[in-house]
């Protein structure tokens, strides 16, 4: 047994101080939209426009097909943007301006980057900044199937919690000593 354990920290994400104006954070995981991801998305939101689920109906459409439910591709791109921009958010303040210039089909493989338009301190919170950022999904095409503007409260450097690494540690120390 290895009573010399220590923790590794890995990617921790960005705070408000790794956040320059103008700067671009390409997201690195695409995500390819399944039928099964369509379907479910929608009806576990009780979206009950049939061009989502209903192949038949959507045939009659001039897409020809389904369309994914936007809400989930909001919820995709914003997931995905997770690693590079709010890692470290303490609260989501909102999105606006959201577009969707080009549909997405099932089978389509998303991708996205984010780009900083503003930051500043927080007036009411010492321990956080406010960002805003542009964030973009496009597809296997290089089509942009949707844009929005996001803005969060992020942690300052010191501040974010950080229980994982803690708990981890009790369970380390508690290894070590059986």
């Amino acid at each position: 047994m290895n009573n010399n354990k220590q923790i590794k920290s890995g990617w921790k994400g960005r705070f408000y101080e790794d956040f320059e104006v103008g700067d671009i954070y390409p997201h690195p995981l695409g995500r390819t939209v399944t039928q099964v991801d369509n379907i479910w998305f929608t009806l576990l939101t009780q979206n009950t426009n049939p061009i989502h689920f209903d192949e038949f109906y959507s045939a009659q459409t001039e897409f020809g097909r389904p369309l994914v439910d936007s809400t989930f591709t909001v919820a995709l791109v914003t997931g995905q943007s997770v690693t590079d921009i709010s890692q470290n958010v303490m609260a989501n303040l909102g999105w606006d301006e959201i577009r969707l210039p080009n549909p997405v089909f099932e089978g389509d493989t998303i991708y996205s980057y984010s780009e900083l338009l503003e930051k500043r301190e927080s007036k009411s919170r010492p321990n956080v900044g406010i960002i805003k950022v542009k964030t973009y999904g496009y597809n296997q095409e290089g089509k942009i199937v949707i844009e929005f503007l996001r803005t969060m409260m992020v942690y300052k450097r010191d501040h974010a919690p950080d229980a994982a690494n803690e708990l981890l540690q009790k369970v380390l120390d508690k290894d070590s000593k059986n």
